[in-house]
C-alpha cells in the first residue's frame, strides 16, 4: 500500500488572510482523515505565515493518525518537535522570501546542522525524513546523516512541459527512488503533485508515501475536503494497482 499525507497549510493561509479564527486547520485535519488520509502534514515556518503553534498542538491532540511536522533545522523547531512528539518530522530548507519550498535540502552543505537535528529528533523517538532533490549525491548525504527516510522533491517533474521533459524528470525520480531504497531508506515523494500527474509517481513501487497539499485544498473548494482527499487516494491506489503497465 502507498500512504497519503495531506498537507493542510493552505487552510491556515486562508484563515490568516482575513485575520479570522476560521477555517480551522484542526477541522480540516479531521475532514482529511475522514477522506482516508494516512497522516496529516503541516509546515511550521519560522515566520508562522500559515500554520501556528496552537494549530499543531490542537492537531496533535485531536487526530488519531500520524502527524508529520515539516520543519527547518533550527534549535527552536527541534525544541517544539521534542515537546510535540509527532510521529514524523521532515527537515526542509526554508527562506522567508519563498512562496513555497523551492527545492530540496542541501544536506552536504549543511551536514553538521542536519546531522545534529536528525540525532536529536531520533533520540526523542521521532522518525526523521529529509526533503531532497532526486539526486544521487543528495541521497548518499541523507544516508550518511542517519535519516530514516527521504522525501523526493517532485517539483521539476510536476512543472515539466512536454512529454519528453516529463519523462526525463520522471526517470530522475525513479532512479533516485531505486537508489534510496538500496541505501536502506524509506522513500517518500511530494511537491507539485496533483490529480493529473500523481499517477506516474504513485506507480513507482519504491515510493511508500506521498505528501500532497495545494492540489487537494484547491479541489476541496468545489467538492469539499473529504471527497477531495478520497479522490486523490483513489488515484494513487489505482496507479499502484496498474504499476506493472508502462509509465
Amino acid at each position: 500500500m502507498i500512504r497519503l499525507g495531506v498537507n493542510i497549510d493552505h487552510v491556515a493561509t486562508v484563515r490568516n488572510a482575513r485575520g479570522e479564527s476560521f477555517p480551522e486547520p484542526v477541522a480540516a485535519a479531521h475532514a482529511a482523515v475522514l477522506g482516508g488520509a494516512d497522516q496529516i502534514t503541516v509546515h511550521l515556518r519560522e515566520d508562522r505565515r500559515h500554520i501556528r503553534d496552537e494549530d499543531v498542538e490542537l492537531i496533535r491532540k485531536g487526530i488519531h493518525v500520524d502527524l508529520n511536522l515539516e520543519m527547518a533545522c533550527t534549535d527552536e523547531m527541534v525544541a517544539i518537535a521534542k515537546a510535540l512528539k509527532p510521529e514524523h518530522a521532515c527537515l526542509v530548507p526554508e527562506r522567508r522570501e519563498e512562496v513555497t519550498t523551492e527545492g530540496g535540502l542541501d544536506v552536504a552543505a549543511n551536514r553538521d546542522a542536519v546531522q545534529k537535528t536528525v540525532s536529536e529528533l531520533k533520540a526523542a523517538g521521532i522518525g526523521v525524513s529529509l526533503f531532497i532533490d532526486p539526486d544521487e549525491q543528495a541521497l548518499l548525504a541523507a544516508g550518511e546523516v542517519g535519516a530514516d527516510a527521504v522525501e523526493l522533491h517532485t517539483g521539476r517533474y510536476a512543472g515539466a512541459q512536454g512529454e519528453a521533459a516529463v519523462l526525463r524528470e520522471l526517470l530522475a525520480v525513479r532512479k533516485a527512488a531505486t537508489t534510496g531504497k538500496q541505501l536502506g531508506m524509506r522513500m517518500h515523494a511530494g511537491h507539485g503533485l496533483d490529480y493529473r500527474n500523481v499517477w506516474r509517481i504513485a506507480a513507482l513501487p519504491e515510493i511508500e508515501e506521498l505528501n500532497i497539499g495545494f492540489a487537494i485544498i484547491s479541489r476541496a473548494l468545489f467538492t469539499g475536503l473529504t471527497p477531495a482527499v478520497r479522490e486523490m487516494r483513489d488515484e494513487m491506489l489505482r496507479a499502484r494497482e496498474l504499476a506493472g503497465d508502462d509509465l
